[in-house]
């Protein structure tokens, strides 16, 4: 890890991309509460105002997902099964 990095910007978009291609709806929204806690753990860890606020709109973006992960972009899990 490089100096200066945010090591949970890279977790939670790892996350994100877990629950873009979660197979159920629970691995689905398992993912994106995962990655709205790392979203406020690189918001937490975050100096610059304007990447802090970028941060958080993620983290709320991921929690809506989490609550209706039918939405688009949510996921690839589709509610009819």
């Amino acid at each position: 890890m490089g100096f200066g990095r945010n090591p949970h910007v890279a977790k939670a978009e790892a996350e994100e991309q877990k629950a873009s291609s979660a197979s159920d709806r629970a691995a689905c929204v398992l993912a994106w509460r995962e990655a709205a806690r790392q979203w406020d753990r690189a918001t937490d860890r975050e100096a610059d105002d304007k990447r802090r606020q970028l941060y958080m709109m993620k983290a709320e973006t991921a929690r809506a997902h989490a609550e209706d992960p039918s939405r688009e972009g949510a996921g690839t899990w589709s509610g009819a099964r």
